[in-house]
């Protein structure tokens, strides 16, 4: 969600408004708007499959493991959640060149 929230405002800062009323400067406004809201559209579709597939794969849980198998495997799934932020912050914080 960062990545994405610094690309649009990437995408938004790339160019300036100017004087108002200028058609050019609102154009090109608009056309980063477009661009900003492709991406989010981009985004929401991401996030329903992913959200389907989350879906899905609970139903074969129940159907396939016992409830001690079901609860280990959420808990792994926690376990390997947690580190993937822990990497991912670090990822970030890292020092840019």
């Amino acid at each position: 969600m960062e990545a994405l929230q610094q690309s649009l405002a990437e995408t938004l800062a790339s160019g300036s408004l100017g004087p108002a009323g200028s058609s050019g400067n609102v154009a090109n406004y608009m056309g980063q708007m477009a661009m900003a809201m492709g991406k989010l559209g981009t985004l929401e579709s991401f996030l329903r499959q992913a959200d389907n597939l989350r879906q899905q794969t609970l139903q074969q849980m129940i159907r396939i493991l016992t409830t001690r198998q079901s609860a280990r495997a959420l808990l792994a799934i926690h376990d390997y959640f947690s580190r993937l932020r822990a990497l991912s912050s670090l990822w970030l914080a890292r020092p840019r060149e």
